[in-house]
């Protein structure tokens, strides 16, 4: 590239000028500026360059720069993350506490109107020519007569049956009865709780006891289709602040589900919350009456008068003992008759402990009451409500909820269910989302590279979530023995699914007998913990690995006898030479850590050792063996380990009584018997002591294919096979 005259100057000025002393600052005002172009930048740059140099510092520079501001963007962000976390938890809170609050407004209001209801009946009461007068006044439209009252009732069901006429599948779910009429009805628009998404446009039929919801039909004008119906029992008004464009809203609660409907405009909107509270409230003033009605105790029949003398003292009797009838259930209580209304409210706000408290006290109360019309009547609603409570506890347990929180996260509805009595059921429940909270920790572990490290996050997530679960159990159900035996068999499938994570992972991808021993023992040591709490669990997970195990044994046991063969086909009889002395002592410190102690006998002068490489890799190789199988043992593996070692060593006992018979040469014959002295003397015995050591009880088939070796010391030229 040319050099522009003066550049020098150039250079120098631009090096000056992305210095350390505030240079930075100037270089990020250019790049920020709205008419920044890179490309002519670049080329300007180019220009005014001294060298390579000097791009190269200003490449840095740029770097520099990027990465300060990719890290300030990251700090924004989080920061902005974690306010944004904030405020929608604020706004959590505060949408509870204003809807706590219009429920409190809603009781207030309705407890002033009824204190006023009252005040003006009991003035009524006092002055029956004022109360005619104010109801006169109050409305001009009052029937005067019982004439003109029945003409109205008429008016009123005949109203209500032209329009439910219009609605197509209400007939067989509306019978007519002499108490049901139309209150009020409207269009209104329906929307998507969730999304705030338009869904349909409705009619809705207020009635005296219930609100019937029904679809326009696309292609008749006036006819509408049935979608549902509401008792007003059950049912909670809730208004629905403005945010344009969603306005003129309010909502509807019935357990479990709640529907937001949009009315025309604003005056519609406050129509219907009014004529809902009160039509509500009618409906809880008339059954209140009812109930006192029935409450209140009837008079007996008079008994025909009797002739005989001796009646007399039997009523004397009868007068003494008080009649069921006249210990009549005092339901007119307050707190009695806004009971199923509190537990609506209660179950919407999930305050699951009120509810049970108030069912609590309601059993309580009519525990030593005589069963009544009215109680019975009574107790059918609160079972509704505690179904309807079932149901939310249930919900709350189900695996479909979030898993996050641990065990003490269940607690709550577990406590609850087990007060409402359904004690089995909330064990099946807690069980359940246990076992899928344990089964999404396994899934979402990352397989690593190292099978041992994989197995060492495996056993903490596992044996951790079942020890807490176990603690969690025992606090929740400590009263409930009978529940105790589905824990263990939840325990017992648990464990089977571990074992098959742990399977796939250490056995099914032929990983070393040491590595696999590493694992199994770790697994061990972590089943252990459980102990702590009382539960045993190492029988089982003995019981799911004993299959692979063995395989994994006898895998090993023919690599090693493949090896051994391959070694005794090249076998030439002759001594070692390890050629430094560095060699020799690490032989030494392996044969020793084998437990041959007396090797320092087969060594000779310099570097040589007195015995064959096949015999001396063969004897490494079987303790190894032993020493990785011996980690894995546990009784129902005794004879598969001990029927391996003994086909292992055969193989070399085999091979040493060959050679001997067939060799000629007397020097290599001494050789080889020098072998087999060390084979039978030395490395049988330790074999023997060692799985003695492990397994606590000596083994019959070592001992008798040591004595065995007899024969051949006693007679090495017999052409008879030891085995």
């Amino acid at each position: 590239a040319g050099r522009i005259p003066g550049g020098g100057g150039c250079g120098a000025a631009m090096a000056l000028s992305l210095g350390e002393g505030g240079g930075g600052s100037r270089l990020r005002r250019q790049l920020e500026s709205g008419g920044f172009a890179a490309g002519e930048y670049v080329k300007q740059l180019s220009q005014q360059s001294d060298g390579d140099r000097d791009l190269q510092e200003h490449r840095q520079r740029i770097q520099a720069l990027s990465e300060e501001t990719a890290q300030s963007l990251k700090r924004n962000v989080y920061q902005n993350y974690r306010q944004f976390i904030e405020t929608a938890r604020e706004i959590s809170y505060l949408e509870s506490e204003m809807y706590q609050l219009s429920h409190i407004l809603t009781e207030q209001k309705g407890i002033m109107e009824a204190v006023t209801q009252a005040l003006l009946l009991q003035a009524d009461r006092d002055d029956p020519a004022l109360g005619a007068r104010r109801a006169a006044a109050a409305d001009p439209f009052l029937p005067l007569s019982t004439k003109d009252a029945a003409a109205n009732e008429e008016g009123r069901q005949r109203t209500l049956t032209t329009l439910l006429e219009k609605v197509e599948g209400c007939r067989d779910l509306l019978p007519e009865s002499p108490g049901k009429y139309l209150v009020y009805n409207g269009d209104l628009v329906e929307y998507d709780a969730d999304h705030m998404a338009q869904i349909q446009r409705v009619h809705a039929f207020l009635m005296n006891d219930c609100l019937l919801v029904a679809t326009a039909l696309p292609n008749r004008r006036g006819a509408y289709r049935y979608d549902a119906l509401y008792p007003l029992d059950g049912l909670a008004v809730v208004n629905v602040k403005d945010n344009p464009p969603m306005k003129d809203m309010f909502k509807l609660l019935m357990f479990p589900e709640s529907r937001i409907f949009q009315a025309e405009n604003a005056k519609i909107k406050k129509e219907w919350l009014e004529v809902l509270e009160e039509t509500k409230r009618n409906r809880a003033l008339s059954e209140k009456r009812r109930l006192e009605q029935e409450a209140l105790p009837r008079p007996a029949p008079t008994p025909p008068e009797s002739t005989n003398p001796f009646d007399e003292d039997e009523d004397e009797e009868e007068e003494d003992e008080p009649s069921a009838e006249d210990e009549a259930v005092d339901l007119s209580l307050e707190w009695i008759q806004e009971l199923p209304e509190d537990l609506d409210v209660c179950i919407a706000q999930r305050d699951f402990e009120g509810a049970v408290d108030l069912l609590d006290k309601l059993n309580e109360y009519l525990a030593d009451k005589p069963v009544s019309q009215p109680v019975k009547e009574l107790r059918a609603k609160v079972d509704e409500r505690v179904r309807q409570l079932t149901d939310v506890l249930v919900f709350e347990l189900s695996p479909d909820r979030s898993l996050r929180g641990g065990p003490r996260a269940t607690r709550r509805a577990v406590s609850q269910l087990i007060r409402l009595g359904q004690s089995t059921k909330a064990c099946e429940l807690f069980l359940k989302n246990r076992a899928a909270a344990v089964q999404t920790a396994i899934r979402q572990l990352r397989i690593e590279g190292a099978t041992l490290l994989y197995i060492h996050k495996l056993c903490h997530v596992f044996f951790t979530s079942l020890l807490e679960t176990a603690r969690e159990f025992e606090t929740d159900f400590a009263g409930n023995n009978g529940c105790y035996s589905a824990f263990v068999v939840w325990a017992r499938s648990s464990m089977r699914m571990f074992v098959d994570a742990f399977s796939k992972q250490v056995f099914d991808s032929k990983e070393s007998l040491s590595t696999a021993a590493e694992c199994v023992k770790v697994a061990k040591e972590h089943c252990k913990q459980l102990s702590e709490i009382g539960l045993d669990l190492t029988f089982i997970i003995h019981a799911l690995l004993v299959k692979d195990i063995k395989g994994a044994l006898q895998s090993y046991k023919d690599i090693i006898i493949e090896a051994t063969k391959h070694r005794n086909s090249e076998e030439m009889w002759r001594k070692m030479n390890l050629m430094t002395p560095e060699a020799l002592g690490k032989l030494r410190e392996e044969m020793r850590s084998c437990g041959v102690g007396n090797f320092d006998q087969y060594t000779g002068d310099d570097c040589w050792v007195n015995l064959s490489y096949t015999v001396v890799a063969f004897t490494k190789q079987t303790m190894a063996f032993l020493e990785e199988a011996l980690k894995l043992y546990f009784p129902e593996l005794h004879m598969v380990l001990l029927e391996s070692l003994v086909e292992i060593i055969l193989v070399a006992v085999q091979h040493v009584d060959y050679s001997l018979r067939c060799e000629q040469d007397p020097e290599k014959k001494a050789f080889i018997r020098q072998n087999a002295s060390f084979l039978y003397e030395t490395v049988l015995p330790v074999v023997e002591k060692r799985f003695e050591e492990g397994v606590g009880k000596p083994a019959k088939q070592l001992q008798d294919l040591r004595n065995a070796s007899r024969l051949m010391r006693v007679n090495p030229e017999s052409t008879t096979s030891v085995v």
